[in-house]
């Protein structure tokens, strides 16, 4: 049984449209799983069939419709899945096609794209670049929970600076999502540290990085090894900023009577 993405935009909006293009697809055995308004004037169908010479049908008869204007018909992928469910796409970036932006309100979208990613077996390196207080970490979390994953912190500032340099027992399993703060890591000087992260960058699991652009810097990894750039933002136009939140981390190292305020075990 085949799945298929169908998008179309209304030429002429008038009632019982929408009942003629579902009993047009039911006389064709195309089973509608979910329908929804997606970007405008389109309208986005995840559809089933037996037969995938069904949709060439539908696609050769809506051809002659007046009244709609097939858009795209093809296997849907993440953000066509994505685009029915929330009703609408995510904006991706133009040039860097595996750049995904975001801003503070699409918060619950964000986490349905992660969890959608974590769900998937394999090697996957996610970079997610954002101002402090934005909602990073916590959309990672959010996101591990929604795709049942165990979520392991290499490095972070959840609370404290945290730089862990050994794992035990299940935490070495390839299904949890390793989640580490590219400043922090960075900036540690543990050797035991950065072993524990070569380790977790061979193994074939997902791994978030806060901050590619900082992790990086120093480094045997380039922003060519990323999958995904994710971008989170207050509002559109905030601009993302490196010289504050290093100012942050550095602050943050010191404690309250002088000492260094960083868990590392």
């Amino acid at each position: 049984m085949g799945e298929w993405y169908v998008e179309y935009e209304i030429q002429v909006n008038r009632p019982g449209l929408l009942g003629d293009i579902a009993s047009l697809l039911g006389m064709l055995r195309v089973n509608i799983v979910t329908i929804n308004g997606v970007d405008g004037g389109h309208r986005g169908m995840l559809v089933r069939t037996e037969n995938d010479d069904q949709i060439k049908r539908f696609e050769l008869i809506a051809s002659t419709m007046e009244t709609i204007q097939v858009k795209k018909i093809r296997e849907p992928k993440l953000r066509d899945i994505l685009a029915v469910r929330h009703g609408r796409y995510i904006q991706r970036d133009i040039d860097d096609r595996k750049t995904f932006r975001f801003i503070r309100s699409e918060l619950g979208v964000l986490v349905d794209f992660m969890a959608e990613l974590f769900k998937q077996e394999g090697h996957k390196l996610i970079g997610i670049r954002g101002m402090p207080r934005v909602g990073k970490t916590e959309s990672v979390v959010a996101a591990s929970v929604c795709a049942n994953k165990k979520w392991i912190f290499l490095s972070s500032t959840m609370i404290k600076q945290t730089v862990r340099n050994t794992l035990a027992g299940d935490e070495f399993s390839k299904d949890n999502i390793f989640i580490l703060d590219g400043i922090v890591t960075r900036k540690s000087g543990d050797e035991r540290h950065m072993q524990l992260v070569r380790e977790m960058m061979s193994m074939p699991s997902i791994k978030v990085v806060e901050h590619p652009d900082m992790f990086v810097q120093h480094s045997e990894y380039d922003m060519e090894d990323f999958d995904y750039i994710i971008e989170l933002r207050t509002d559109p136009d905030q601009e993302i900023t490196y010289e504050m939140m290093e100012k942050n981390h550095m602050m943050s190292d010191v404690g309250p009577m002088g000492g260094f305020g960083t868990f590392n075990f």
